[in-house]
């Protein structure tokens, strides 16, 4: 049975799909949308229509428009938004902070304990859900079906900023960003242990062969696919250290997954051993210290802080922060307090 995690926690990557078409050696002069039309799996014209206008249709490595007449032997290559899921998603009014919309996307700031989308034992309460409700108090845009689309995803109990696409201009615009990591993503995160310099972690992350919720590093190619994660140190308090963390990639419990592969886990991170106190002293005013963050902070310490990306109309550059949440700020200010009284 497929578990709720394999559902829920998904990687970007999985949110558009990067195709390669040979064209064979028999083909005769075509279109290209009407060719590609034929060619993928619940392709409409107007799908592919805004794929090629926004740049993610490639003809031997050259950009091309709708008119153009395929060839034998062409190579053609294209990052296109998966299409919405067939399962019915059904409006609910819930509590969703929106800190920037216009008739293209919108920014959320998600709450820690919410799940993105629908999935196993999850079809209700979602994120998805709320915009749905809220999507139908909207005027009917062109090219918007009344469902939001996704250009990324983050855990259900990491807070943070969350990009949606409101028409399928945009998310194809927005998904070619994501998927040559031209947007910028800044995490805020409070790992285990004393880091006293900045850093890089990379590595092929897959599935736990042990664990399948659970994301591991390999060096083997063949077990996962390449990541990269780079890290700044913020403020060291001792037995834990706050860190900013920049992606170069986006894939599933990336940043989980890299700290817990340097022994640095996130704090109070249940699937990868954050919830244990992992430092040598085990005082037990130490440990009932400890045990109270965890109660103020019942998750992983992890925040998508930031996002800055291309605007798929205006085609600037626009920049968004998002300040850390109620139980974040709560148990790094215990930690500073604490430290300082050592």
């Amino acid at each position: 049975m497929e578990n709720e995690i394999d559902v829920q926690e998904t990687e970007e990557q999985e949110l558009y799909e990067h195709l390669k078409i040979i064209v064979d050696k028999g083909q005769s002069l075509l279109r290209i949308d009407k060719f590609l039309m034929i060619r993928i799996e619940n392709a409409s014209r107007n799908r592919i229509q805004n794929a090629i206008d926004a740049g993610n249709v490639l003809v031997n490595q050259k950009q091309i428009k709708a008119s153009y007449k395929v060839k034998p032997f062409d190579e053609i290559s294209i990052v296109l938004p998966h299409p919405p899921r067939d399962t019915e998603v059904y409006p609910e009014d819930l509590p969703i902070e929106i800190i920037y919309e216009d008739n293209d996307l919108l920014l959320v700031n998600k709450a820690a304990g919410m799940v993105v989308h629908p999935g196993f034992n999850n079809y209700t309460g979602t994120l998805v859900n709320a915009l749905a409700f809220h999507f139908e108090k909207l005027p009917q845009l062109p090219g918007n079906d009344g469902r939001p689309g996704l250009v990324h995803r983050i855990d259900k109990d990491t807070s943070g900023l969350l990009l949606v696409s409101k028409n399928e201009k945009s998310i194809t615009l927005l998904a070619r960003q994501f998927f040559d990591h031209s947007i910028t993503r800044k995490y805020i995160a409070l790992v285990w242990g004393d880091i006293e310099n900045d850093g890089t972690v990379s590595g092929y992350i897959g599935r736990s062969l042990k664990d399948r919720r659970v994301m591991d590093v390999y060096d083997d190619e063949d077990k996962g696919k390449w990541s990269v994660t780079h890290y700044k140190v913020l403020k060291r308090l001792g037995y834990v250290t706050l860190i900013s963390c920049e992606l170069e990639t986006g894939r599933t419990h990336q940043i989980r997954a890299h700290m817990q592969h340097i022994g640095r886990p996130l704090f109070n991170d249940a699937m990868y051993g954050g919830d244990k106190i992992l430092k040598e002293t085990t005082f037990n005013k130490y440990k009932q210290f400890v045990e109270n963050c965890f109660e103020l902070l019942p998750r992983q310490a992890l925040h998508a802080q930031s996002l800055g990306f291309i605007h798929p109309t205006t085609k600037e550059y626009i920049y968004f922060e998002a300040p850390l949440p109620a139980d974040f700020k709560a148990a790094l200010n215990k930690w500073e307090n604490y430290i300082a009284a050592s």
